[in-house]
C-alpha cells in the first residue's frame, strides 16, 4: 500500500519539518529549497496538509474501495469544473486530491469503463466444455485405434507374404 509513509521520498523528520514550515506560511518551493528535497514530494505533502492539516502525517488505517457510481459522480463534478480536486477530496474525505485526478485521467482516456471495479488476480483459465477428462479419454481412444490399425496392417502384410 502506497500512502504517505511507505513510498514518500521524504523522511519522517523532513515531513514534520515541512508541515511546520507550511503552518508558518512558507510555500512548497521555499520548503523544498530549505529542506533540500524534491519539490514534487513537497507538493504532494502540501496537498495532504491542505486537506487534512496535521492529519497529513498520520498513517492511513486501511485501503478503501469506492463504488462505480460514487467515482462517476466525483469525476463528473471535477471534469465539469463544478469543484477542484482538493475541494472534492475534502468534501468526500478522500486520502488525496491526486485520487480524483487519477480517476479523471482514466475517465478521459477510457470512458466510464475505466471507473468500474476490476477483478483482482490472474484471469481464470478457460473451461474445457468437455471437462478435463474428455481430452484424456479421446487421446487414449486415439492411441487404441492407432494400435488396432497397425495390428491389422501387420496382419495383412503377413497374409500377403504367405500367398506370394
Amino acid at each position: 500500500m502506497c500512502w504517505l509513509y511507505s513510498c514518500s521520498s521524504l523522511s519522517e523528520g523532513q515531513r514534520e519539518a515541512a508541515v511546520a514550515l507550511f503552518e508558518a506560511g512558507h510555500g512548497r518551493k521555499a520548503v523544498a529549497a530549505r529542506l533540500g528535497v524534491s519539490a514534487t514530494a513537497v507538493q504532494r505533502l502540501r496537498d495532504r496538509w491542505t486537506l487534512r492539516s496535521a492529519g497529513a502525517l498520520m498513517n492511513k488505517p486501511d485501503r478503501r474501495s469506492f463504488a462505480f457510481e460514487f467515482k462517476l459522480e466525483v469525476v463528473a463534478r471535477y471534469v465539469g469544473g463544478e469543484a477542484t480536486a482538493l475541494e472534492l477530496a475534502r468534501e468526500h474525505d478522500l486520502s488525496s486530491p491526486k485520487l480524483v485526478e487519477s480517476w479523471a485521467r482514466a475517465y478521459r482516456r477510457d470512458g466510464e469503463d475505466a471507473l468500474r471495479p476490476r477483478r483482482k488476480g490472474r484471469p481464470a483459465k478457460p473451461v474445457d466444455p468437455g471437462g478435463p477428462g474428455e481430452l484424456e479419454r479421446l487421446r487414449a481412444e486415439n492411441q487404441l485405434l492407432s494400435a488396432k490399425v497397425a495390428y491389422l496392417e501387420k496382419l495383412r502384410a503377413l497374409r500377403d507374404q504367405g500367398r506370394g
